[in-house]
């Protein structure tokens, strides 16, 4: 086929329209309202990490930011919900390690593929969980609850509602040698709630959710989860401190399905990333209760492989079985 010149200038028109097309596009976003899926209850670190986001976002893309709640099932109809959602920005995940990592061990069969269904945007802040007892529970540190444990098998149980919980939950016992039973909740909250009503005996909620109800002297703190004491709680002792080699940090992190276009995910990330160096977004964010750890799109999505592959040894370590 001879190209003349008119179908050359052709073709060149037809290039130059589509790049400005996509650059029209890259230009134009956001033009409407974003929505931010929460996959756990208001009140968890999840929700609060979101909500302080937004607000700043909001101010950043000129756009309404809209958090919609969706708990249940450790966090799939929520993450579920935005893998099969439009590719187009609009709508986004507030991920962590449970959903994005961790999920792909506990379940036998997930409504989503971690791998295939998101691209990772952002990782936004980690944070560690804390070991509370109930107020009546005769004991006052973690060495202390090892021995009453197995001093009294079957006698104390643990709430969880998450990965992260649960993984804290099932690596004590290992660990120290305490037959603790999991008590599964669809929500922290509830679960945190039973904890100080003595329903169940023993946690390992957000450090950002337990601190509330600590200092609210509705049940007691022991320790956090992390392999050292934590610049929050510098008098908090690590569990690692009576129990050796425990270790459990998490992650809470921007999401967008697969398809998103790279340009939609640069903008978002570039955007989250100036919302998270505005220290009044960080302390709502965090709560003064977890750590600022920005993580963007490909490093951040080198992260999230290496992060399913950890959880899904520990998890299996721990001898938890797929449901």
């Amino acid at each position: 086929m001879k190209l003349n010149r008119r179908t050359t200038l052709a073709g060149a028109a037809a290039l130059a329209a589509g790049s400005l097309s996509k650059a029209a596009f890259a230009q134009a976003y956001p033009n409407k309202p974003i929505k931010i899926v929460v996959p756990f209850a208001a009140g968890s670190a999840t929700d609060l990490t979101a909500r302080g986001l937004g607000a700043k976002l909001q101010d950043i893309l000129k756009q309404p930011v809209v958090i919609e709640n969706k708990p249940g099932a450790s966090g799939q109809l929520g993450a579920s919900a935005v893998a099969t959602a439009p590719a187009d920005g609009y709508t986004l995940l507030m991920g962590t390690n449970t959903t994005n990592a961790a999920n792909g061990a506990l379940f036998k069969k997930l409504s989503y593929d971690i791998d295939k269904d998101f691209a990772p945007i952002m990782r936004c802040v980690m944070g560690v969980n804390a070991l509370v007892v109930n107020n009546d529970l005769p004991v006052k540190t973690t060495a202390e609850l090892v021995d009453y444990a197995k001093k009294n098998p079957g006698k104390l149980n643990y709430a969880e509602a998450s990965a992260s919980q649960r993984l804290s939950g099932e690596m004590f016992n290992k660990l120290a040698g305490t037959k603790i039973e999991r008590v599964p909740y669809k929500a922290s909250p509830q679960a945190l709630g039973d904890v100080a009503s003595g329903q169940v005996q023993v946690m390992f909620p957000d450090l950002p959710q337990a601190l509330t109800q600590i200092e609210a002297g509705r049940v007691r703190g022991l320790a956090t989860t992390g392999p050292k004491r934590t610049t929050v709680t510098p008098n908090v002792p690590a569990i690692a401190e009576a129990v050796p080699g425990y270790s459990l940090v998490y992650w809470l992190a921007v999401f967008a399905p697969a398809a998103t276009p790279k340009d939609v995910q640069k903008a978002l990330a570039d955007a989250i990333a100036e919302a998270l160096k505005d220290p009044a977004t960080a302390k709502a964010m965090t709560q003064g209760r977890m750590e600022i750890a920005p993580l963007a799109l490909d490093e951040f999505a080198a992260y999230v492989k290496a992060e399913t592959a950890w959880w899904t040894k520990e998890i299996q370590a721990a001898g938890i079985e797929p449901e």
